[in-house]
């Protein structure tokens, strides 16, 4: 059983101020933070969510130099064009902070001296590479020179793009500096370092306790468990650079503390900023009370920062202080999303940046999106036909058209008043248990981090409350039993209600508006979210449509991307023999909608769907099961070749084949249709 907590801190990785967020970062940890923050406030559960932007480290001063300007300007222009970014995709934070701020340089300040007067830091002599003409030592990045390893002559310090290999700027060949090119020659310097490997016993200790209580996922309890096979090894605390925060001692004055030691401490530092700006000291209560769940939502690139190092920081700093801090309750941390199959490049252009994106599509129709596409175990990727796909088919024509058709109807023949309902008969009763059970359902997933399926189960009421709607006939039931129609409504209009409630964790602009719509209060909250609780006779709002249609979207046109020739061997080789009309009218090509969809016994790579293709239900087998979930296909129009040879496979009997398409990394996508068309239909 989970520990029942006070108060809820959540926080989201702080993001680099050195580039534009894109789709990649929402999906790894600002989108999942966002719903769990939001379900958390609508339980009415004390909450602060926290982030901010990570300004320090080479990257920053390299782009600042590259410019001609200062690391401070670099810095304040990427803050405030994410801070407006995430602002247009509907992130909830309490307090978005900057790392760059007097209160975090006095707070990681305060961290470094407690390590350093309890004895806990460990000074270490070592050799660096220094350029004399600008009397400095280089930081890896600011070094260049031939791989060792492949031989490479443009390797960095830290790491040669060309093989991969992890760098030392010493072990490079020919180093020259990035600053003057000159030769740099070796020099002694001196750094404190943080003994990690001390912490090992505590923190594997501390990761099989929390997984106990909160349920950690696998990838990244594997993570972990890595790098504690590897050994943890002392990592330093200081280097020579003179962007970042000072090291407040003597004989360190030209030395700044390593941005991976002080940049975490950038959730505290924010949380005290959200109380000063609200004049208490709240920020206590969450980060120092035994009371405080929290939980650090990452991507996997930061499993080692905040699962292994950050704790070892804050058991440091607990073993010599009154005031203890909270240890993370859980990470839930996402894999990579990937982009049409290849993963985000900067360099090769290749990527979906969120505030171009935002200037021509709705934030919460990539929010839905990303949702059901959230790499939570493993990579996934975004298609910008499945982008449409979800925009039109479920958002315009499930949720949003359920809205519509049930508030028209009010307006039509109730006078714009919710009508009093009468008794209920069995599909009225029905429809009132699919209500009743969907936020407890909703919400155990929300809490257990299981988003993508919490969104599933958000549209599958939608899609129940469409079919309640057509199956209780209210046009007719008006003028032949009008107490069977007032019910009807009523009932449409409190599952109307319930939507606005459940769907706001990952639609918040759009249900915002169906709570003006229903002059909804604050009320109408989770845990009533499906009692039969609106006023009859009280007035609804004026009506607005929620999605318009996408009609078009060019991939190429969207999608920042430089081409290259290295596909066209592979797409050579793809070619088919050229075949003639008549061959290809022996195909029957169908739409087909899947109704149901599960696993395969012993399988990892098949599904089992059944669909309906007009009158006939169909079984299929198909080998997606490492690309989809069986809940992605639910509800969704395929292609079938509906005229193939029945077939076995792993015992289960295949009658057709459904379509889909590979790309280069061997992804392979469904294929469907660009407009909601009935099931059955010929594809020519």
């Amino acid at each position: 059983m989970k520990k029942q907590y006070k108060r809820i801190l959540i926080t989201a990785a702080l993001p680099y101020a050195n580039g534009k967020i894109h789709l990649g970062h929402l999906a790894g940890a600002y989108l999942p933070a966002d719903i769990y923050a939001r379900y958390q406030r609508a339980k009415k559960r004390e909450v602060v969510f926290i982030c901010g932007s990570d300004e320090h480290g080479v990257p920053i001063t390299i782009t600042a130099e590259n410019e001609k300007t200062t690391p401070q300007k670099v810095v304040d222009r990427y803050h405030e064009l994410n801070k407006r970014t995430f602002e247009k995709f509907g992130m909830s934070f309490d307090n978005y902070s900057r790392t760059s701020l007097p209160l975090h340089h006095q707070t990681a300040q305060e961290f470094f001296l407690k390590m350093y007067n309890a004895g806990i830091l460990i000074e270490k002599k070592e050799k660096q590479l220094y350029d004399e003409k600008v009397k400095m030592f280089l930081p890896d990045r600011y070094v260049e020179g031939t791989c060792p390893k492949c031989g490479a002559e443009d390797a960095r310090g830290d790491q040669c793009e060309k093989c991969g290999t992890y760098l030392s700027p010493n072990e490079l060949i020919n180093p020259r500096s990035k600053i003057t090119g000159e030769t740099p020659i070796v020099k002694e310097t001196s750094h404190w370092y943080f003994p990690l490997g001390k912490y090992q016993k505590r923190l594997q200790d501390y990761i099989k306790e929390k997984n106990e209580e909160d349920g950690w996922r696998e990838n990244v309890l594997k993570y972990c468990q890595t790098w504690f096979n590897e050994g943890l090894q002392d990592r330093a605390v200081t280097r020579d650079l003179q962007w970042g925060v000072p090291v407040p001692i003597k004989g360190y004055e030209n030395k700044v503390l390593y941005v991976w030691f002080e940049a975490v401490l950038g959730y505290i530092s924010s949380t005290k900023e959200w109380s000063i700006k609200q004049n208490h000291q709240k920020w206590r209560d969450f980060w120092l009370s035994e009371d405080t769940k929290y939980v650090a939502f990452i991507g996997k690139d930061n499993v080692v920062f905040h699962c292994i190092v950050f704790p070892a920081m804050l058991m440091a700093w607990n073993d010599n202080s009154e005031d203890k801090y909270v240890l993370p309750t859980n990470v839930p941390a996402n894999e990579f999303l990937n982009l049409e199959g290849q993963k985000f490049s900067k360099s090769r252009g290749w990527g979906l940046y969120v505030d171009e994106f935002l200037e021509k599509y709705p934030a919460d129709s990539l929010r839905y999106a990303l949702t059901l596409n959230l790499p939570e175990m493993r990579d996934s990727d975004f298609y910008w036909s499945d982008f449409q796909a979800r925009h039109n088919n479920e958002l315009a024509n499930t949720l949003g058209n359920f809205v519509n058709r049930t508030l028209t109807f009010v307006y039509k023949n109730y006078t714009g008043k919710i009508p009093t309902p009468g008794t209920f008969s069995d599909l009225d009763q029905n429809f009132i248990n699919d209500l009743n059970l969907a936020p407890d359902k909703i919400g155990n997933l929300i809490d257990n981090y299981r988003f993508r399926e919490a969104a599933v189960e958000m549209m599958n009421l939608a899609r129940s409350a469409n079919k309640y709607f057509n199956d209780a006939e209210p046009w007719k039931t008006l003028k032949e039993s009008p107490e069977k129609c007032n019910t009807t409504i009523y009932l449409c209009l409190n599952a109307v209600k319930a939507l606005a409630i459940l769907f706001e964790p990952v639609l918040p602009f759009t249900t915002k508006k169906i709570k003006t719509m229903l002059n909804m209060t604050d009320e109408y909250y989770w845990n009533n979210a499906s009692e039969l609780n609106l006023k009859p006779g009280e007035p609804i709002g004026k009506i607005e449509i929620l999605f318009n249609k996408i009609e078009i979207i060019n991939m190429e046109s969207e999608t920042s991307q430089e081409k290259s020739d290295s596909s066209k061997p592979a797409q050579e080789a793809n070619k088919k023999p050229t075949i003639t009309i008549e061959d290809f009218k022996k195909l029957d090509l169908k739409v087909a909608k899947v109704i149901e969809c599960e696993k395969v016994t012993k399988s990892e790579k098949l599904l089992k769907l059944k669909v309906k293709v007009g009158d006939e239900i169909r079984q299929l087998v198909a080998g997606i099961a490492q690309h989809y979930q069986p809940q992605d296909l639910l509800g969704k129009n395929i292609i079938v070749v509906a005229n193939l040879q029945k077939a076995t496979i792993m015992g289960v009997e295949s009658h057709g084949m459904m379509l889909a398409a590979s790309d280069q990394n061997g992804n392979l996508v469904y294929i469907t249709t660009s407009t909601d068309i009935e099931d059955g239909s010929i594809v020519k």
